[in-house]
């Protein structure tokens, strides 16, 4: 094994020179890491009890004390050591063309995320991470099906990190990446925390899974006779509703987005803080959601699909303006108000093959976009624009031949399918022959995909 460079008194969590002379230098994670991962042989151990709680009990019943303080004797510091190590060898070096993370006690990995890669850089903030001042950086890479992370930076440190790595990212000049800073941003909207609440408690699902979670048990406790039947009912249903409003809230509390040269910022959560990044030029489909107790209030939920990355909320709740103005920076040039009242609604034989939800679809690919509409109580629109659709296809089953209707599919680059249902046929042949003109056309009228650059 080849040493260790030597220290040149960089601050905190650096160690010299990059081998490759790029002047990254190899650093370490906070010092507050080994406590993170300490907690693996406890937890294995744990495991282990849990899952024979019999034998588990009978072997405990039969421990002496002392041999319970020299069990205690040898695990902590075997936790301690592991933890040390595990951050000991775990380092990170950013060069001019890819950042490396190394890792591993006995088997060693080293990690090579090119920078031109890089969908987005996103920093977390788990609540005990808060306290302590640290943060995570979590890197979106396009190809890969799981983000890097490095976990924990400084807080200061993690910001400064992702600045560089998105300098470098776009191509600035390596010399002057790390004193570039973090991009300037613009607040577009902010979800006021009671509209949050207020939005959770109109939707339809949370209260539909609360009186599941207090019919279900009753039943089951009925049948069986068992209470703990009933309770083993509850858990899961009860976890549901509260995945679905406490937990959402949770999650979803103090969204702000933010416009910045390197894409829109999304910051959210009220105990786990986050720091998303949605790259821009990188946007597959936007959703507008509108849930049905929302539509009075002229209220809207925006997800995104976005190649290479996991973020797929633009925003929680905001109204309709707010939200086709965000819309109209992700996809300049869209108007989402006119493109939803351009589209076309379904023949009117069409209610032969869906008879009640018939009404709910729409279409059009005349604009920027090919969007299609459907849903009666939870209504949806879905923006593709033209330069972001891979492949276009007609599918057409035996009930739809029979009445003379089609359904056109676009496939994107984020492995994601929007469909425009119940067309008429000739329509929908019409509509698959002029998606490639407009897509090649699209694609020649796009925007860049770097970042810093700009709108």
């Amino acid at each position: 094994m080849s040493p260790r460079p030597e220290p040149q008194g960089g601050g905190p969590g650096e160690t010299g020179r990059d081998r490759d002379g790029a002047g990254g230098g190899e650093r370490r994670l906070h010092p507050v890491t080994p406590f993170r991962r300490a907690w693996a042989p406890i937890a294995i151990a744990i495991g282990a009890v849990v899952r024979d709680l019999d034998q588990a009990q009978r072997w405990f019943s039969g421990l002496s004390t002392g041999h319970a303080l020299l069990g205690l004797a040898v695990v902590i510091p075997a936790a301690a050591a592991y933890g040390f190590l595990s951050w000991w060898f775990r380092w990170f070096a950013v060069t001019d063309t890819e950042l490396r993370i190394r890792s591993g006690l006995v088997f060693r990995r080293t990690a090579h995320i090119r920078l031109d890669r890089l969908q987005a850089v996103d920093v977390t903030q788990p609540l005990l991470a808060r306290f302590a001042g640290v943060a995570k950086l979590k890197l979106d890479v396009l190809g890969a099906a799981d983000k890097d992370e490095l976990a924990f930076l400084g807080e200061r440190q993690a910001r400064a990190l992702r600045a560089e790595l998105l300098a470098r990212a776009a191509g600035i000049a390596p010399e002057s990446a790390r004193e570039a800073g973090e991009a300037p941003v613009r607040q577009l909207a902010r979800v006021d925390p009671r509209t949050l609440a207020v939005s959770v408690l109109l939707l339809t699902g949370v209260w539909a899974g609360l009186v599941a979670a207090v019919a279900a048990p009753l039943v089951v406790w009925a049948l069986s006779d068992s209470v703990w039947a009933a309770v083993a009912t509850a858990a899961p249903c009860l976890g549901a509703v509260w995945a679905a409003s406490a937990g959402r809230y949770v999650k979803e509390y103090d969204w702000t987005v933010g416009e910045s040269p390197d894409g829109l910022r999304l910051d959210h959560g009220l105990l786990d803080r986050e720091h998303e990044t949605v790259p821009p030029g990188r946007v597959q489909t936007v959703r507008i959601v509108e849930p049905l107790l929302w539509r009075r209030r002229g209220w809207a939920r925006v997800e995104l699909d976005v190649a290479g990355s996991k973020n797929g909320l633009l925003l929680p709740v905001a109204d309709r303006g707010t939200a086709e103005r965000v819309i109209a920076r992700v996809l300049p040039g869209v108007d989402a108000g006119a493109v939803a009242a351009a589209a076309v609604r379904v023949p009117r034989r069409a209610r032969w093959c869906a008879p009640v939800w018939w009404r709910g679809h729409a279409f059009t690919a005349d604009g920027p976009v090919f969007a299609s509409r459907w849903g009666l109580l939870n209504r949806t629109l879905a923006l593709v624009p033209h330069a972001k659709v891979q492949s276009v296809r007609l599918v057409q089953g035996p009930w739809e031949r029979r009445h003379g209707l089609a359904e056109v599919h676009v496939d994107t680059g984020a492995n994601k399918t929007v469909t425009a249902r119940l067309r008429d046929e000739d329509e929908a042949r019409a509509a698959v022959e002029a998606q490639a003109d407009r897509s090649r056309t699209g694609r020649h009228e796009a925007l860049p995909d770097r970042w810093l650059t700009g709108r």
